[in-house]
């Protein structure tokens, strides 16, 4: 190996070396209290396992970061997307949004998880319970369009019954309207 291949080679291992000294702020922000879609909404159990595995770790304020995000750049790289996930869709402040606004979420997220785009190809490659299934898909798909719709989210998923459950919703999980 030649020496200006050794330099180069030791100068970018030094680079990556200064870089770990420069890590993210891994703190969530403060979650209003009472703001959580979850809290606010009370989605079927099976509802929210499927939001908690696949979407809050970037679409909230209760992220869990990785090991890897010690790793630099990737750790920069994270945190601006996570950063720019919660700029488009943010369960910790759910309340926050007016009823115009909390429809339209709604039904971009409809939209999103139906069309494959989320959770992004990547994530399930590092978060195995985050890979959706059809039927998961599909009963997110149609629960935020209900949402979306402002209809009664119970009759609607009378239809579909909850995964892994032969016994209908009850009647109880009606969305609040506006």
């Amino acid at each position: 190996m030649s020496k200006l291949i050794k330099r180069i080679l030791f100068g970018l291992l030094g680079i990556f070396v200064i870089l770990q000294f420069f890590q993210i702020d891994k703190t969530n922000p403060t979650a209003p209290e009472g703001q959580d879609f979850i809290t606010v909404i009370q989605p079927p159990e099976d509802v929210v396992q499927i939001l908690k595995d696949a979407c809050y770790d970037c679409h909230s304020h209760q992220t869990t970061y990785p090991w890897y995000t010690n790793i630099q750049p990737v750790g920069w790289w994270l945190k601006g997307h996570i950063e720019e996930a919660r700029e488009h869709l943010n369960f910790s402040t759910w309340a926050a949004y007016d009823a115009e606004k909390r429809a339209h979420k709604a039904e971009e997220s409809a939209e999103e998880v139906g069309e494959g785009y989320m959770p992004l190809k990547a994530y399930p490659l590092t978060h195995p319970e985050a890979r959706l299934s059809d039927e998961q898909r599909d009963r997110l798909v149609t629960w935020f369009e209900a949402l979306a719709d402002g209809r009664d989210i119970s009759k609607r998923l009378r239809e579909k019954a909850p995964l892994n459950s032969t016994k209908p919703v009850p009647a109880h999980q009606n969305l609040p309207t506006e």
